[in-house]
């Protein structure tokens, strides 16, 4: 039987170069891809939160993959956390880390509270 190796420390520090950032951020916010997200998310807008983090494995205090300092995004309905795609991480020329996640925030509409423009008096 396999066995789960729990890793005590893991640290998921990382640093980009300014041009590969730039790249890699662009990508991230074109209308296309932004428009791919909404599609599979079945929503109408998401905003990236310029949050970047990468995968840690699983250890005693990072049971969901990412940073402890992330996770709450992970139980929020209102974020969408995604893997960078390795192509777009190839284009941006980062190998290091060889993964990275990425947030964005589900934007939802304000609705007004009344949406009638009509008026009407009492007769």
């Amino acid at each position: 039987m396999a066995r789960l190796k729990i890793v005590d420390q893991f640290d998921s520090h990382f640093t980009l170069d300014p041009e590969a950032r730039a790249i890699l951020y662009g990508w991230l916010t074109s209308d296309a891809f932004v428009a791919h997200l909404c599609q599979q998310a079945s929503c109408a807008q998401v905003e990236f939160t310029d949050l970047l983090f990468q995968p840690v494995p699983y250890t005693l205090q990072a049971t969901k993959g990412m940073p402890v300092e992330f996770e709450h995004y992970h139980n929020s309905p209102n974020y969408l956390i995604i893997n960078v795609p390795p192509n777009v991480m190839f284009k941006a020329k980062i190998f290091q880390p060889s993964r990275l996640c990425a947030i964005y925030r589900i934007v939802i509409p304000n609705v007004p509270a009344h949406s009638s423009t009509a008026t009407h008096s009492p007769t």
